[in-house]
């Protein structure tokens, strides 16, 4: 169960920095790149298109390093988001097994 609760803190730090840098890179897309911001709509902060567009890493196709400054550490928060909730759900099943 420790374990468990260990794998939901890390969900929480990459939801930590997801709220940091995610917000920062949707105002760059905005002010920097009209043709992105028409992609992914108004108020994209949690729409599925868009956060579908920064897990494949489209942002990479854009030349554009502040871009990818900004949007590389969203992708990487996202990921352990998930990362670390699947592993606290599958530690919390075994740890109910094993009870």
């Amino acid at each position: 169960m420790f374990l468990a609760l260990t794998a939901f803190a890390i969900a929480i730090a990459g939801a930590t920095a997801f709220v940091i840098f995610w917000p920062l890179a949707l105002v760059h897309i905005r002010d920097r790149h009209p043709q992105i911001t028409a992609r992914l709509g108004e108020g994209a902060f949690l729409k599925p298109k868009a956060l579908l567009w920064l897990l494949r890493g489209d942002y990479y196709a854009t030349p554009d390093r502040n871009l990818s400054g900004l949007a590389t550490p969203s992708r990487i928060s996202l990921l352990v988001i998930l990362a670390g909730i699947a592993m606290g759900g599958a530690l919390w099943i075994i740890g109910q097994a094993l009870a």
